[in-house]
């Protein structure tokens, strides 16, 4: 199955309806609106076709692929807490600490310190059980010095 990208004449054609936010040669990023209005659409027994010609896109330049999964998308969106809101400038990886105001830094760091004591103990816990069983070791198998000397 191969993938199939948007031309410039169909990422310009796109870009004229109002319900498209962004527009790439691979992705759409849909508006808000579209999403909660395709989503009462659909709840309301319109198929997913119908809803994307009546608000002016062109299902056939979208393919069947991408009709799929934008039903798919809004099933998951209504579950979220955030509902259709984009997350993706929220959550962008891992924080950065210079938004980090000088409590959350402290408390941070606080964390950071009782991970590393607990990383300590486990290893000089480790470290006297290894000692341990090689002096229990030794004790149960004690070398012969003896037979050397002949």
């Amino acid at each position: 199955m191969s993938k199939s990208y948007f031309t410039e004449e169909q990422q310009s054609e796109l870009r004229q309806n109002a319900y498209v936010q962004k527009v790439s040669a691979k992705s759409i990023t849909y508006t808000k609106k579209f999403k909660e209005e395709f989503e009462e659409e659909y709840r309301g027994g319109k198929l997913p076709v119908q809803i994307l010609e009546d608000m002016g896109f062109d299902h056939l330049l979208l393919g069947r692929r991408r009709r799929d999964s934008i039903v798919t998308r809004m099933k998951r969106c209504e579950l979220r807490p955030e509902g259709f809101e984009d997350t993706r400038k929220n959550n962008s990886g891992r924080p950065v600490t210079k938004q980090l105001t000088d409590t959350e830094k402290i408390k941070r760091l606080e964390q950071k310190i009782l991970y590393l004591n607990q990383e300590n103990e486990f290893l000089k816990k480790n470290t006297q059980m290894d000692r341990e069983a090689n002096w229990e070791y030794k004790r149960r198998h004690p070398s012969n010095t003896n037979s050397l000397k002949k």
